[in-house]
């Protein structure tokens, strides 16, 4: 292709992963056409409508359909030839029984896009995948077509839910997995728009790329749960946790991410990613007995959650009203996997509680996850009746909550703050019984 020529994208999913990355690759400039079986989900698109919630996905995506630069169907024959780059951003998820990543969806994709491939194409995962997945891509197409022209590589994302346009658009690097010239080459014009703009992309071989994003993972994983029992400690001793993480963060070599204490990690990633890490180390005679920790403490830790309730409310809760502020893993998203309301909130149904809860996104998705949980309008609303308000998700509308108006629809006074959202003085002044996590 003419070097003047937009390159011609074809993503497989239009999942978070895929659907984040197909519009952000066509505000480059580039030609994307992702590719879904969900009719529902296609319809939802092709009328311009994301159907997860990310700021700015909605305009983004509208803005390059306007332009003719980014479509959205279902005819995988179409989208997959001439395509330069042909994407497998399809699920994952842990396996039942083992907890090692499902890659039946990733196989199916590549089976279902091999005999379409023409000319020299690059496929590479978007989705994250264990070692040596690329190679067994690999393996598979030229078993099946071996006159194809092809380079397999890893291209792993490192999007943060709520913040993922921002993140594709100006990441601390990008990471692409390739033994081979050729497809470096393809991969380094696609990413040209962000090394222009000071972004590194590095090139490194395929088990590097695959092994790094899990390590990544693994990593932040083990900072939140360092810094959990950090929190845990300092409630003994009379310290301030976000003291003490603002004191350690300062230091370059750690840094002040990830650093929050709270109920525990969730979300797509994390859990997954954690133990798929695990099983690899276990299946490769190189055991990973500090991750391992990680997984136990986290898993420990919601089921803790509970119990810091309980003891909120005197040690009983049957008959009470506990209102909950958010449900969603983290805020500015509708994400509901692996969130620590999941593991919470029934819970404190099972031992006799009332339980309310807002989530100003996670409430469509919640519903069905939490049956017996009364919904309400308003973080507000929560408050109407409640002996305790807990905040799960720190969502930033929480922080500007008129709390002695709070105070006035409750019926108890505690309000147990396991994110650190609020100012202890203020929520004193305003006649409450605060407490937070580590302070």
């Amino acid at each position: 292709m003419p070097g003047g020529e937009p390159m011609k994208i074809c993503m497989i999913g239009a999942g978070y992963v895929g659907l984040v990355s197909a519009a952000c690759f066509s505000e480059f400039g580039w030609h994307v056409t992702c590719v879904d079986k969900d009719k529902d989900r296609l319809a939802e698109l092709n009328a311009g409508r994301s159907p997860i919630y990310e700021p700015g996905l909605d305009d983004l995506m509208q803005r390059n359909m306007r332009a003719g630069r980014l479509i959205f169907t279902s005819d995988l024959t179409e989208a997959v030839k001439g395509a330069e780059v042909v994407f497998l951003a399809v699920g994952t998820p842990m396996r039942r029984g083992d907890g090692y990543a499902d890659l039946s969806y990733v196989y199916a994709a590549v089976d279902e896009i091999t005999p379409h491939l023409e000319g020299f194409t690059v496929v590479t995962t978007k989705s994250t995948v264990p070692v040596g997945t690329s190679r067994e891509i690999e393996a598979r197409i030229r078993n099946s077509r071996p006159d194809a022209n092809v380079a397999v590589c890893s291209n792993p994302e490192f999007l943060r839910e709520g913040s993922a346009i921002q993140d594709f658009t100006h990441p601390d690097r990008v990471l692409v997995g390739t033994d081979s010239k050729a497809a470096q080459e393809v991969m380094d014009r696609l990413y040209k728009p962000l090394s222009l703009r000071g972004s590194p992309v590095m090139f490194v071989s395929r088990e590097s790329a695959e092994l790094a994003k899990y390590a990544a993972n693994a990593f932040l994983a083990l900072k939140i749960s360092f810094i959990n029992e950090v929190a845990d400690l300092c409630e003994q001793v009379g310290a301030d946790v976000q003291q003490v993480a603002s004191a350690i963060g300062k230091d370059k070599r750690i840094g002040d991410k990830f650093l929050h204490p709270g109920p525990g990690y969730g979300g797509s990633c994390f859990p997954k990613d954690v133990e798929a890490l695990i099983r690899t180390g276990r299946e490769n005679k190189a055991p990973l007995s500090l991750i391992e920790q990680v997984e136990r403490v986290n898993r420990e830790r919601k089921i803790a959650m509970t119990g810091r309730i309980e003891d909120a409310l005197g040690g009983a809760l049957r008959g009470k009203t506990i209102g909950i502020l958010g449900v969603t893993f983290k805020p500015n998203t509708d994400d509901m996997r692996d969130a620590p309301s999941l593991v919470i909130l029934p819970m404190l149904l099972d031992r006799g509680a009332i339980v309310k809860a807002f989530d100003p996104q996670g409430h469509k998705h919640a519903v069905s996850l939490l049956p017996g949980v009364k919904w309400c309008e308003s973080a507000l609303e929560t408050a109407d009746g409640a002996d305790v308000i807990v905040v799960l998700t720190e969502w930033n509308e929480f922080r500007a909550l008129d709390l002695k108006d709070m105070r006035k629809r409750m019926k108890g006074k505690k309000l147990l703050d396991l994110r650190n959202i609020f100012v202890p003085r203020e929520a004193f002044e305003a006649g409450l019984h605060y407490k937070g996590i580590g302070r």
